[in-house]
């Protein structure tokens, strides 16, 4: 009597969990199958731009304390100094505790944010094939939604919309006027099925959520009892306890 209940526990833990978790299940091996066949570069969209170049460091620069001392900012709200360039120019990208500035390394002059049509020529400098343009949008805190895909990246940006077949996106720092990042067909589908991957459907990127746990100790579970079940059901495991 116990057997027969614990064989029809069993089943019944099997078939209802496999029902829960199949269709997740599924979504895995769909998002697993289209991550091991993609190749990451054209994800990145490093077919589309060319790598930034070498600095090349030029010997009458102003050091930074100069720089500090002209523009009134305090060295102790200063998290890190980089040298940058854009446009041909060298410049300190000063990253503060609040904020990030461009100073030109040789004069001094803060820089201001990069223009629309700056941000067009950066984009055209950096394909490697001519792509028209079609718009151009500039993304802040004010206007930033799910529809720019340009989650947790330096803001003010450039959001500039090419005319490709994989209706690519590049989003350039209004501040640094580096390109940020370079968003195609290919890589929304790989960020969609990241998010049903992962199970994160807001932020796609927490993999230790909730969701997540829960369908994986259900996965377990599902697994554990088809083990239990085929040990149960198998003639052959009977066939060898009855000759013991």
């Amino acid at each position: 009597m116990f057997q027969m209940n614990s064989k029809y526990l069993v089943r019944k833990i099997h078939r209802y969990f496999g029902v829960i978790i199949g269709i997740q299940f599924l979504l895995w091996t769909v998002g697993g199958l289209y991550f091991a066949w993609s190749n990451i570069e054209e994800i990145r969209g490093n077919h589309i731009i060319h790598h930034p170049h070498d600095l090349v460091i030029k010997d009458h620069l102003k050091s930074p304390s100069e720089i500090l001392s002209a523009n009134q900012i305090a060295s102790n709200t200063i998290k890190a100094i980089r040298l940058s360039n854009l446009f041909n120019d060298l410049f300190y990208e000063i990253h503060t505790s609040d904020k990030m500035l461009m100073i030109n390394s040789e004069t001094g002059i803060l820089r201001n944010h990069i223009s629309e049509l700056e941000a067009k020529l950066i984009v055209k400098n950096k394909l490697k094939t001519e792509t028209p343009i079609i718009s151009t949008t500039y993304v802040t805190n004010q206007n930033i939604d799910d529809h720019f895909q340009y989650r947790g990246s330096a803001l003010p940006a450039w959001a500039v919309k090419l005319d490709d077949e994989s209706n690519t996106t590049i989003y350039v720092c209004a501040v640094r006027g580096t390109v940020q990042k370079v968003r195609t067909k290919q890589w929304r589908i790989f960020d969609y099925l990241w998010m049903l991957h992962i199970m994160d459907y807001n932020e796609r990127d927490n993999i230790n959520n909730t969701i997540l746990r829960t369908f994986s100790v259900l996965g377990m579970i599902t697994i554990i009892s088809g083990f239990v079940l085929f040990y149960q059901s198998s003639r052959t495991i009977k066939r060898i306890k009855s000759s013991i």
